[in-house]
């Protein structure tokens, strides 16, 4: 049976994944630049290794407030366009192997800004995952229109 690997976490107790092909690192970081005149959804900006990341804060992206940027904040960075990003997460929880078959549309309850941002869904042992489109989640655009 084909199956897909997803990086999970958690954002406000929802459970989430991405596929692993567009992980490029998680970790935890504690200095963030602020980006003065950028959207909400922007919580700052990092130096990883030389390379400036940017980072989209799930949590705002969801209509939540943002969260504290003091302290350790969870990093996933992300490829997308080519370009490192990094989602500002809550919980970092395991590499999820999942069946094909297992795929479901998004939930019909799933609403808000949310919805645009859900590709499907997989039922877990215990949790409803939610996939999440990359892709989507990092265009800060189109959450500002």
């Amino acid at each position: 049976m084909p199956s897909r690997q997803f990086v999970t976490f958690e954002v406000a107790n929802q459970f989430l994944g991405v596929p692993v092909e567009t992980v490029q690192e998680v970790l935890l970081n504690e200095i963030y630049t602020p980006m003065p005149l950028a959207p909400d959804e922007c919580g700052g900006l990092f130096n990883l290794r030389g390379e400036v990341i940017g980072t989209v804060d799930l949590r705002v992206r969801f209509g939540l407030p943002p969260r504290s940027m003091s302290g350790s904040v969870i990093n996933v960075v992300v490829l997308t366009g080519g370009e490192p990003v990094s989602l500002l997460v809550d919980r970092i929880g395991l590499v999820a192997d999942l069946d094909d078959t297992a795929f479901e549309l998004p939930p019909d309850t799933l609403t808000g800004p949310t919805r645009a941002m859900i590709v499907g869904s997989y039922k877990t042992e215990d949790r409803l995952l939610l996939v999440l489109d990359v892709d989507e989640c990092v265009n800060t655009a189109r959450a500002a229109v």
